[in-house]
């Protein structure tokens, strides 16, 4: 089963909710950010290029022309392919574990997996960011050396940064699957 939901995130932008049941263990999210903006694209191109021009009258040196040029290209390249994340899904499975995917607007992925013998839990987080308190969603892992102590934080839909509508949607979702895994016996 699959179903479609619209959110936004924490500055008000669109993000899509792709929910794929592919049974009662194991449940996929991907969250899709929106496309990079031609309007933006240009208007940023435009003015490191109006600039370098200014800069080409006054010192009438063509190598400014040609560095704005290549400096544009190169700066767009390095942001399609390191920084401007299309979708983040979340995979889990009860009896193996749960794979983090960050799919970038050049084409690059980026994988996380976490075998379920070191998730402890999922909760929701909240933390201030830039005057705000804003919600993660996040999974806490195991610590060999103590018990009941906890390793590590790993947040998750670290790009997207949805609002608390949509983490909740996920969240419950993980929960039921967790639940699941332990209400299940394993075979020796």
């Amino acid at each position: 089963m699959e179903d479609e939901l619209s959110f936004s995130d924490i500055y008000g932008g669109r993000l899509a909710l792709l929910r794929r049941y592919y049974s009662p263990s194991c449940r996929e999210f991907c969250l899709s950010c929106p496309r990079l903006s031609l309007r933006s694209l240009t208007a940023v191109t435009c003015s490191v290029w109006l600039a370098a021009y200014g800069l080409f009258t006054l010192c009438e040196n063509s190598m400014i022309l040609s560095a704005a040029i290549f400096i544009t290209l190169i700066g767009l390249l390095g942001y399609l392919h390191f920084v401007k994340i299309d979708q983040e899904t979340l995979l889990i499975i009860d009896s193996l574990g749960i794979q983090m995917t960050s799919s970038y607007a050049s084409g690059k992925e980026s994988t996380t997996f976490i075998e379920m013998g070191k998730v402890k839990d999922v909760i929701i987080n909240e933390a201030i960011y830039m005057q705000k308190v804003i919600y993660y969603l996040c999974i806490l892992l195991n610590d060999p050396m103590e018990p009941n102590g906890i390793s590590q934080v790993v947040p998750v839909f670290q790009s997207a940064k949805p609002r608390l509508d949509c983490l909740i949607e996920v969240y419950r979702s993980c929960q039921e699957i967790l639940a699941h895994g332990k209400a299940t016996p394993t075979s020796p």
